[in-house]
């Protein structure tokens, strides 16, 4: 299944018939596949596809691109458009990467990216299965799990279209609520050029070796880097109760100051805090297990301009209203605005008016699909050695806080300023949160976010 921007809108048309009740009196239809064949029978026919997991897809930059013998050495720089397809990337060559899913399912399918490919992209051959011991970033897969996956109602293979992604056929396949799993690609003739689709700040181990090992029981003597590549959802076929919080942020929510390997980015903290609860509900009655917490954000990602992969006033209909079951939506993003900005007071007073306004545009266009919106505070970045530390900006960061807190322009907001800011030097992150650059939380730090949390803004 190929979805280009025709797909796409079609896609976001389906999302404004959800209420922000999430009511099961309208929900999108989705109990056929893209041809039109049945799923199989329910007892509820309004299930529906929801995200479990995502990253934000962008264009490689040529410090994250795969270790040698991965990538050509011929290949040009990204972006660089190869007419005479000189060079490549995983050329007869398998990768195998592990994701951590949210809300548990008995069937998967999984979304591969080469929205930013400057070629076609070839999948020769591709499996599903559980990590050995749930193990993120592990290179050993449990045998008895495994499963190859197709594309097009059966075909082992597919070539995704430069600017298009693909679905997998719908599998069954069984995962607990926090499951990891594997995912492994194989390519035969690799993708040409060195313009490719990925996600640096994966936070987990992904492994590569020469040749076709998409059944291998383990991937050995090749290559391991922490970035992903390719792969940009896997969605849980759920019933019409199971829904999407959807995180639009920047390194803080991307896991910059957590452990590789770990899943203790505050949105997984968060996650694991709701499946905890899983015996009660919100205020509001929702059932806190069947949210899934997904994670759209990117290190060094800015809201207006600049910053790393797109901003997010180019990403957010395609980050946020896209996502499948799409319920809640939270921006936490704009310090990369700030801290990019020069100093005076006439251009931080610019980037302010600019950050509400974006913010307002982003929150009215999501209630218009349906969606509860939540804006969280940006956290301090003050210090010695910070770059982003200065008094006009801190200024700025103030001001939009408040508008974000007191404006009305979101249905909720959340104070992760408050959660994680030094009691007496407000600007600052506290000491014992702060992972020694001052400006992203360490480890405690995200775990004080995800405990802070409110949960009443499920509603």
């Amino acid at each position: 299944m190929l979805l280009g921007t025709s797909g796409w809108a079609g896609i976001a048309a389906s999302l404004l018939l959800f209420s922000p009740q999430w009511t099961a009196a309208a929900p999108t239809r989705d109990d056929v596949d893209h041809k039109g064949n049945a799923l199989g029978p329910r007892a509820d026919d309004d299930w529906h596809w929801v995200a479990t997991w995502t990253s934000m897809p962008q264009l490689v930059e040529q410090s994250n691109m795969p270790p040698s013998p991965f990538v050509s050495s011929r290949c040009p720089s990204p972006g660089i458009q190869a007419e005479d397809h000189r060079g490549g990337v995983f050329k007869d060559a398998t990768l195998r990467q592990t994701l951590h899913l949210s809300v548990g399912a008995e069937r998967l399918r999984i979304q591969i990216s080469n929205t930013f490919g400057g070629s076609d992209l070839p999948i020769t051959a591709a499996t599903i299965a559980l990590p050995t011991g749930d193990k993120p970033g592990s290179a050993s897969i449990d045998t008895s799990t495994l499963k190859p996956l197709t594309f097009n109602n059966g075909s082992t293979s597919i070539t995704i279209p430069r600017g298009q992604v693909a679905y997998t056929d719908p599998i069954d396949f069984s995962v607990a609520a926090q499951a990891n799993i594997a995912v492994t690609l194989y390519s035969q003739p690799g993708q040409s050029g060195s313009s490719i689709t990925g996600h640096p700040g994966s936070r987990t181990t992904s492994h590569m070796q020469a040749g076709n090992h998409a059944s291998a029981a383990t991937l050995s003597g090749g290559s391991s880097t922490k970035h992903w590549y390719f792969l940009s959802a896997v969605e849980a076929w759920s019933p019409p109760t199971t829904g999407a919080l959807v995180v639009l942020g920047d390194s803080i929510s991307d896991g910059r100051g957590s452990t590789d390997d770990a899943n203790n980015r505050w949105p997984d903290l968060l996650l694991a805090r709701l499946q905890k609860a899983s015996s009660s509900s919100s205020p509001s009655g929702t059932n806190l297990s069947q949210i899934a917490v997904v994670n759209e954000a990117a290190g060094g990602n800015a809201v207006l301009s600049g910053g790393l992969g797109p901003t997010l006033l180019s990403r957010y209909k395609r980050d946020a209203l896209q996502v499948a079951g799409v319920r809640w939506v939270l921006v936490f993003e704009g310090v990369n605005d700030i801290g990019g900005a020069a100093t005076d007071a006439g251009t931080q007073a610019g980037v302010a008016s600019r950050l509400e306004q974006a913010f307002a545009q982003i929150a009215r266009d999501c209630k218009a699909a349906g969606l509860r919106t939540i804006g969280a505070t940006i956290t301090p970045f003050g210090g010695s050695g910070q770059a982003y530390s200065n008094p006009t900006r801190e200024q700025t960061r103030e001001k939009v806080n408040d508008w974000i807190l007191t404006s009305g322009t979101f249905d909720e907001t959340v104070d992760f300023a408050a959660i994680v800011a030094d009691k007496s030097v407000k600007s600052q992150l506290a000491r014992q949160y702060d992972s020694g650059d001052h400006l992203h939380p360490n480890v405690a730090g995200y775990q004080a976010i995800a405990d802070g949390f409110p949960l009443d803004v499920f509603q």
